[in-house]
């Protein structure tokens, strides 16, 4: 079995920072006003048929209003659940952030690097919304050719092998909304770009020495089981560092909805325990060296048309993990091979 750290059976990415800097940097999530291209006709219109970004981010966070107001609330926000917290991570969740002029997307991003506690950015955005121009920037922006004089010391006192340790360039992590391997989905959720854009962006962001993570949706209408466990050697051949699974969540409003009232057997929807085991026959096809940053996502209720899981809370889902894990004798990987036939998107 590969050594996973901290007694796990999966490559969790719950420490990892901690363990790489010396002490816990949270997400700040942020607003900045971005759009999408699927959104003001670019390459479509009304957005994913899921989406509605409302559902997927707290109240501090607000177009219109400031991002270094929206840093110092989440301060406080955050404070109340790690109140040991030193340092932070900048967060551009809301839609692409990359959709923009690189002029504007350097205004943002150094912005909220010169508040005293953010050590980096973590962006968020789709694969069709980057080039080689603001992929270079965002190298130059990690390796400290950018902000020559931004320094950061991190590291807990507390802990003398990271006390003092000095951060001369901020943290850069891009995160791509990929949600599925399967081209006839994307163009069903109204995404308006096909996975090899994805495979396109991925590996041009993992060549710069970018820290590279993805998003994906479980449960897309037309998926089915069998297909989802499929799409893991793909998802392991890419360059990734890391990856956030969602189970679908059929949020008030959307397409999604409409679509799910009409044909609800097109959706694999399966109560929470049959998707402990489904994640894990997904973590047994994987690369044993992929963190994986989430296994489920948690709405709010009130964005919801039901709670099949009940009100279930992401850390307890983490804990019956770690226990079905174990009662499997089974672990992240154990299924993986680099020769798996890759299927075709």
């Amino acid at each position: 079995m590969f050594d996973f750290s901290e007694g796990k059976r999966y490559n969790s990415f719950v420490g990892y920072y901690r363990r790489k800097y010396g002490e816990r940097l949270q997400k700040l999530v942020l607003d900045a006003g971005f759009s999408c291209p699927n959104r003001d006709g670019t390459v479509g219109r009304g957005g994913c048929t899921y989406c509605d970004n409302a559902a997927f981010h707290p109240g501090y966070s607000t177009a219109g209003k400031p991002l270094l107001a929206q840093i110092d609330e989440g301060i406080e926000f955050q404070k109340v659940r790690y109140p040991r917290a030193r340092h932070y991570l900048a967060y551009f969740q809301a839609y692409s952030n990359t959709y923009a002029p690189l002029e504007r997307l350097r205004e943002l991003y150094e912005e909220v690097l010169c508040h005293p506690e953010v050590v980096g950015i973590v962006i968020g955005t789709r694969p069709d919304c980057v080039d080689e121009e603001k992929l270079d920037y965002l190298a130059d922006l990690s390796s400290g050719r950018i902000l020559p004089d931004w320094h950061r010391t991190l590291g807990l006192s507390k802990d003398q092998a990271f006390a003092g340790q000095s951060q001369n360039a901020p943290i850069v992590v891009v995160e791509y909304g990929i949600e599925s391997c399967y081209d006839k989905t994307l163009k069903r959720i109204n995404r308006g770009h096909d996975f090899e854009c994805a495979r396109k962006a991925v590996n041009m962001t993992a060549e710069r020495g970018l820290d590279t993570g993805a998003h994906f949706i479980l449960g897309l209408p037309g998926e089915t089981r069998e297909m989802l466990l499929d799409q893991c050697g793909l998802i392991s051949s890419l360059p990734l560092r890391s990856v956030k699974f969602h189970q679908l969540q059929i949020v008030k409003g959307t397409a999604m909805e409409k679509e799910y009232s009409t044909d609800p057997s097109a959706f694999y929807r399966p109560g929470l325990d049959e998707y402990l085991d489904f994640i894990i026959d997904i973590l047994e096809r994987l690369r044993p060296d992929l963190y994986i940053e989430r296994v489920a996502g948690e709405v709010p209720p009130r964005f919801v048309n039901d709670t099949p899981w009940g009100l279930v809370r992401n850390f307890e889902i983490l804990r019956l993990l770690d226990n079905r894990l174990v009662e499997r004798s089974t672990w992240q990987g154990r299924l993986y091979s680099p020769s798996t036939p890759l299927i075709i998107a």
